[in-house]
């Protein structure tokens, strides 16, 4: 995935698609910043949690310029956020993750809220990439309550 991130940069810079070649940038500045105070090789698994920061933040944007108004900026944050989707793993479906949730359960047997950390430790380990941990931890709370 990052030989690809390199590969779609160059074709960003030869099709002149400003808007995708700064996602792009921005990704390798936070994937070598990433590298440099962790001191991490870049692989894949580095890059997905790059990119999932990134779309975290972007939708945490959204959040804020819905609130302010701002039709402008949501279209643009959410084009970035389609950008950025492609450098992740195929996201599984609500219906998939639950399934992956329920054999976290059968494995972890929690008996109390309190073993959330427990569960969300497991599943982040299985779904880490493929789903949203917000959502993830939404449904964890849910069947432990």
């Amino acid at each position: 995935m990052v030989e690809q991130l390199n590969k779609d940069m160059i074709d960003a810079m030869k099709a002149k698609d400003k808007d995708r070649l700064t996602v792009i940038r921005m990704v390798k500045a936070a994937l070598k910043q990433e590298q440099i105070d962790h001191k991490k090789e870049i692989n894949d698994d580095l890059l997905i949690d790059v990119v999932n920061k990134q779309i975290k933040m972007r939708k945490d944007s959204i959040t804020e310029f819905e609130k302010g108004g701002r039709k402008d900026l949501v279209d643009k944050t959410q084009a970035e956020i389609d950008i950025l989707m492609k450098y992740l793993p195929e996201q599984l479906s609500h219906d998939e993750v639950k399934k992956i949730i329920d054999e976290v359960f059968t494995e972890v047997k929690p008996t109390s809220v309190k073993d959330m950390g427990k569960v969300m430790k497991e599943a982040t380990a299985k779904l880490k990439g493929k789903a949203d941990m917000k959502e993830v931890s939404t449904i964890v709370k849910e069947k432990l309550q």
